[in-house]
């Protein structure tokens, strides 16, 4: 035992190493599991009391001094890089990359969340998963109501009074900062949403929204118009027009859906808006006085409108995109369409 820590001893302070490889390799042969110090521990075991205290303290100053001794050697040794410096040619072209993009989507959210704070809207956010309440019964939704339905919801449980769903819309974003946040409210609701609904050129089972909601004394109808032409103005173009259409929705009275004029032919008619003229791009209302009284809101003093779009939709319209799909397929000669696209 003597004669091997004697031996070890030596081989240490005789130890040089180049690289960090190196010095590893010497660290697995004296410390490892099966290394020089570990077998002479695993004998030093099956000494007896006399011999223990003898050779006790020898073992232990052996594995201090390799363990200072490997510490030394990596603080000297140069990196693996730098060991194979020599044989590179450092004056060669280095390799080209690409550099990534945003996607689409999330280039058409940011430009739809910026227009929107240029004039005092806050970003709102809310969770995925939901309850019926705030997705639903909140928003003035009758029990018969066919969003309801399983086939259009994705019920993650199911038979409860208050059940868990994945949400259909961000307006429930809406009812929670209705029930937190203090009057006045002008915030703007991004998310991703699910509907149960068949995969196709114009529709998915995910997509996403971004919806607005403004609540104060005095708010009406006109402002509804005035905040929707803003935003289709900085989206489209100063040349764009919008026109609101009567419409139906559970949590807006009145409730309107609203039309751009087509940016590819000016209102003439194209095979993108169907010869009309005319584009869809979102829903829009004044909050329904229900949906004030759910979250605590007095509809006597407070009023105020709400508006959501898919952006999706908003994003086929502005690169005149055909198919919904390629949104979703990670296709890289698609997304690499998208590496200029600028921002607002």
């Amino acid at each position: 035992m003597k004669e091997a820590i004697d031996r070890l001893l030596e081989e240490l302070s005789g130890l040089s190493c180049k690289t960090q490889k190196e010095v590893e390799e010497a660290r697995v042969r004296f410390l490892g599991k099966k290394g020089e110090i570990t077998r002479l521990f695993d004998e030093f075991r099956s000494f007896d009391k006399d011999m223990k205290r003898e050779f006790g303290s020898k073992i232990n100053a052996l594995k201090n001094a390799a363990v200072a001794k490997i510490e030394e050697l990596r603080s000297q040794a140069g990196s693996d890089d730098e060991a194979g410096a020599s044989t590179q040619d450092l004056s060669m072209p280095g390799d080209q990359f690409e550099l990534g993009s945003r996607h689409p989507v999330s280039i058409v959210r940011q430009q739809i969340v910026d227009i929107f704070r240029k004039v005092g809207y806050e970003v709102a956010e809310g969770p995925e998963i939901e309850d019926d309440y705030h997705v639903f019964e909140a928003l003035n939704f009758p029990p018969n109501h066919p969003a309801r339905d399983m086939q259009d919801t994705f019920f993650v449980s199911a038979g409860h009074l208050n059940p868990l769903l994945l949400r259909t819309h961000t307006s429930s974003v809406q009812v929670r900062t209705m029930e937190k946040m203090g009057l006045p409210i002008r915030v703007i609701c991004p998310g991703r949403v699910f509907r149960n609904e068949a995969i196709s050129a114009r529709a998915h089972c995910i997509f996403h929204q971004v919806e607005g909601l403004y609540i104060d004394k005095g708010v009406t109808f006109a402002d509804l118009k005035q905040a929707i032409l803003m935003f289709a103005r900085e989206m489209f173009g100063p040349e764009t027009s919008i026109r609101m259409r009567p419409s139906y929705f559970p949590f807006t009275e009145p409730s309107s859906e609203v039309d751009v004029s087509c940016n590819i032919c000016h209102g003439k008619g194209c095979n993108i808006c169907k010869g009309t003229g005319w584009l869809e791009i979102l829903g829009c209302g004044m909050v329904d006085p229900n949906v004030l009284k759910a979250s605590g809101i007095d509809p006597n003093v407070y009023s105020g409108f709400a508006f959501g779009m898919g952006v999706e939709r908003i994003a086929m319209l502005k690169w005149q995109v055909n198919d919904l799909r390629h949104y979703f397929e990670n296709d890289i000669r698609f997304l690499r369409e998208f590496s200029t696209a600028v921002e607002v």
